[in-house]
């Protein structure tokens, strides 16, 4: 999987707490952000969520333990059914992408994360110094 900076080729890889869920990613990161919305939030209990969005295609998420929760309208999460770890995003508005949390890749916590989606929705008591370019809305 090309990195997002400079074209090296790597695979990235995950699981949940418990290890019931797994994924396997072989594509482009097509972008990484850290997320501000509500909704991530309440699926996380955490003032923020940090994705990386890869190609369905080359993607392999799977499990006994998979499940998935129709958090909104055209909007699946995946999640561990046995120790809870929230693994996917996908939407009906991206149907050839899939969101990752970051937070549970097996290397490669340094994925260069590019922007905040949904700064407008942001929790107040949380300080944020960078120099990251910060979106309304989400991943396009």
């Amino acid at each position: 999987m090309p990195d997002v900076h400079n074209g090296r080729a790597i695979v990235l890889s995950g699981h949940c707490l418990c290890g019931g869920v797994r994924f396997r990613a072989a594509g482009l990161v097509r972008s990484s952000g850290h997320c501000h919305c509500e909704s991530c939030r309440r699926a996380t209990s955490s003032p923020v969520t940090t994705f990386l969005t890869v190609p369905r295609e080359g993607t392999e998420l799977g499990g006994e333990s998979l499940s998935f929760y129709a958090s909104s309208p055209g909007v699946r999460r995946g999640f561990c059914n046995k120790c809870g770890s929230p693994m996917s995003f996908e939407t009906d508005r991206r149907p050839d992408d899939i969101d990752l949390y970051v937070a549970s890749l097996d290397a490669g916590l340094s994925v260069p994360i590019r922007e905040h989606w949904h700064w407008d929705e942001r929790v107040d008591w949380l300080a944020i110094v960078d120099d990251l370019p910060k979106s309304e809305g989400g991943v396009s």
